[in-house]
Formats: structure tokens, C-alpha cells, sequence
């Protein structure tokens, strides 16, 4: 799967103050935007690297606008950490992809 990164970005910056993290990765499209952490050290972590591309698998199956939206909702709806898309991304962590893909 192909996949862009995004070291020092600007989104990743934003989203880890909202999320009142010192390091963060935040999916958009097919890229994966970094705040205060390297692409080795990104790519060296399994677990992380795994749940963002569990995140590229969904804006691919989903579509950029419908998945944005739908991810929004979620997260209104059910916070941040129970969003299903969230709860998946958790999961593939380990290799566990949701039936079916």
C-alpha cells in the first residue's frame, strides 16, 4: 500500500494540542502527518505504523469526504477513544484486521 509521510507538520502540530500529546500521527487521505517524531522512528513502530494504515485502509474504502464526515460524527457522537474507526485502528495495532480485508 502506498502511503506519503509528512515530517514536522503543521495538521500533526494542531491535532496533538488537541489531543494533549507530545508526539502524534494524524491520517489524512494517503498521507501520514508527523508532529515531534521522525519517519525512522514512525516506521520502526509496528503498533503505530500498523494503526495508521488501518486509517489509509479506511479513507480507502470509505472515500475521502464520506470517511471524513463519518469520522467526525463518531467522534462527536462517541468520543475520540470509542470511535469505531478508532476502536478498528486499535486493533489492527496488532495485526488484527476487521473481517473481510
Amino acid at each position: 500500500m502506498q502511503f506519503q509521510i509528512k515530517e514536522n507538520s503543521f495538521i500533526a502540530r494542531i491535532a496533538a494540542w488537541k489531543l494533549r500529546s507530545t508526539q502524534i500521527a494524524i491520517v489524512i487521505g494517503n498521507t501520514i502527518h508527523l508532529h515531534n517524531t521522525s519517519r525512522g522512528e514512525f516506521l520502526s513502530n509496528e503498533c503505530w505504523l500498523n494503526h495508521e494504515m488501518e486509517h489509509i485502509r479506511q479513507y480507502r474504502k470509505h472515500g475521502f469526504i464520506p470517511f471524513v464526515v463519518s469520522y467526525l460524527i463518531e467522534s462527536l457522537t462517541n468520543g475520540y477513544f470509542n470511535n469505531k474507526y478508532e476502536v478498528a485502528a486499535r486493533a489492527a495495532e496488532n495485526g488484527n484486521l476487521p473481517d473481510g480485508e
